[in-house]
């Protein structure tokens, strides 16, 4: 009887921990149930199509694209979902903060390409695509760790302005300047200075996203000016840092970078540039330290509108090319075709490299030729009202190979010797690898409902080369071998999305 009393008698219930908002760190925090952490989830859903593009508004600059054959898709299109992560504890040391990003997408075949030399396997059935019916794939932009002004992990570089590579614009490939908008892997710290001054200092792993291509000529050049790539393996990182103002009217900010440059070895398999059982005893180039520096402007209130803004950046950099030559993947080297009234077909190109070298072996002075580029790049963003937005953007973009083309010792000499070595070439050929690349886009976005925009975005790009003449060439399949004119190349792209913020 005594125990089924007490079987009988009310047992007070556990309290249930409601989760709390955290306004320590501004909307969207919630305290982590049990813990003094605040979490805020977050991110996107997008869906975009580019017609006479790659993914994510990449011009025709080259690939099938660029030759304009039948392989070429006319339309590609990506769906994605941003998934964004953000805790903040509160320290004596200030704010412990951890971020990530995680994108999960799927787009129309990984290469954008139906070319069997790319596909190797039946459409739809290639696992190496990534983006297979049913498939797809998550890619990484940030993962970082923030802790008495240190960051460490995969996150913008301290060299990078707050916009990135988009001071306007809808595609991911304005070059002209710098871009680590998804991220690279670095050590960084930022101190602040008081009313609006900063300053930061940094060290960045350059493998993945720092490096563009260093080439050996001895290894011969294509009919596109392009060789294996005969970079050595990473010795050291990139050095980078900025000093910033912030203010009211906007923002104006210095940066720069030093990055080391190394080839490989003298002996490489031709085109490829491979090693082979002559390499490592055939000896390398010295290493050579190149740089960049940017600066950066930012100008608010501007009295064509609330809201209103430009934004510009421009770039030097000597053996560093990917801080010019800057997309949100690789850095392009161009190759275009187009009509010709005296030729087969007329085609265009630019090779972009961090240095050149030709060994001594081979005739050349065996060492690294270092690459010169510069750009400007920016944006002017007007606010027509609450629901839309114009950005009229651009950029201009140049590369050049040092000396002349007499000269053997430069890297012009060197190159357009390796370029033009078994050629049928007119009589009026000249050759000058130096080029230019001019890009104007336009971007209008509708934003009918907060965080739910609609955009359109047409841009125009010009490949600026410099040969002079034509050549016998024979370009990559299914381009035949003929006689081809050098000349300047057009495309336009239009590309449309939509997003869904969270």
């Amino acid at each position: 009887m005594g125990g089924a009393a007490a079987a009988d008698l009310p047992v007070k219930a556990k309290a249930v921990e409601y989760v709390r908002v955290c306004s320590l760190h501004g909307a969207g925090f919630f305290y982590i149930p049990g813990t003094d952490t605040c979490i805020k989830l977050g991110g996107y859903v997008r869906a975009d199509t580019t017609f006479h593009g790659g993914v994510h508004g990449q011009p025709a600059w080259n690939g099938d694209l660029g030759q304009g054959n039948r392989y070429a898709d006319y339309f590609v299109s990506r769906s994605r979902m941003a998934l964004t992560v953000d805790t903040r504890t509160a320290s004596e040391y200030g704010v412990v903060r951890t971020f990530g990003q995680g994108n999960f997408q799927f787009s129309t075949f990984g290469g954008s390409t139906a070319n069997p030399t790319s596909l190797a396997a039946s459409l739809g059935t290639n696992a190496s695509l990534l983006d297979t019916p049913g498939g797809g794939y998550v890619a990484v932009e940030y993962l970082f760790i923030q802790f008495a002004g240190f960051t460490f992990g995969k996150s913008a570089s301290a060299y990078a302005t707050p916009w990135q590579g988009f001071p306007g614009n809808l595609s991911s490939n304005l070059i002209g300047g710098q871009n680590t908008d998804t991220g690279l892997n670095n050590i960084q710290y930022k101190v602040e200075f008081g009313n609006g001054v900063s300053a930061s200092v940094g060290l960045d792993d350059p493998t993945v996203w720092n490096r563009t291509a260093v080439y050996n000529l001895a290894t011969g050049l294509n009919a596109v000016g392009v060789t294996g790539n005969a970079y050595a393996g990473t010795h050291a990182p990139d050095v980078v840092g900025n000093i910033r103002i912030d203010q009211a009217w906007g923002l104006f900010q210095l940066s720069a970078a030093a990055h080391e440059v190394s080839g490989s070895y003298n002996i490489l398999t031709a085109t490829t540039a491979a090693p082979n059982n002559l390499s490592e005893i055939s000896g390398h180039p010295d290493t050579k330290w190149g740089g960049a520096v940017m600066a950066a402007l930012q100008i608010k209130n501007l009295p064509t509108g609330a809201g209103d803004d430009i934004k510009i950046d421009a770039s030097y950099a000597r053996g560093a090319t990917k801080m010019v030559i800057a997309t949100s993947g690789a850095s392009p080297s161009f190759a275009m075709f187009g009509g010709s009234n005296i030729a087969y077909q007329s085609v265009g190109f630019g090779a972009t490299t961090d240095a050149v070298y030709l060994p001594v072996i081979n005739g050349g002075t065996g060492d690294l030729k270092l690459t010169e580029a510069f750009g400007v790049r920016g944006a002017f963003n007007h606010n027509w009202n609450a629901y839309w937005i114009t950005s009229l953007n651009g950029s201009a973009s140049w590369v050049r190979y040092g000396g002349s083309v007499g000269d053997l010792t430069s890297a012009k000499g060197q190159y357009c010797a390796a370029y033009t070595a078994g050629k049928v070439v007119s009589a009026d050929y000249s050759c000058n690898p130096n080029y230019a690349v001019y890009q104007l886009g336009v971007v209008t976005r509708w934003t009918p409902l907060k965080n739910l925009t609609f955009s359109a975005e047409v841009q125009y790009l010009r490949l600026d080369q410099n040969f002079i003449g034509t050549a016998v060439l024979t370009p990559a399949a299914p381009k035949p071998t003929a006689v081809y004119q050098f000349r300047d190349q057009d495309a336009v792209q239009l590309q449309l999305r939509v997003q869904r913020n969270f």
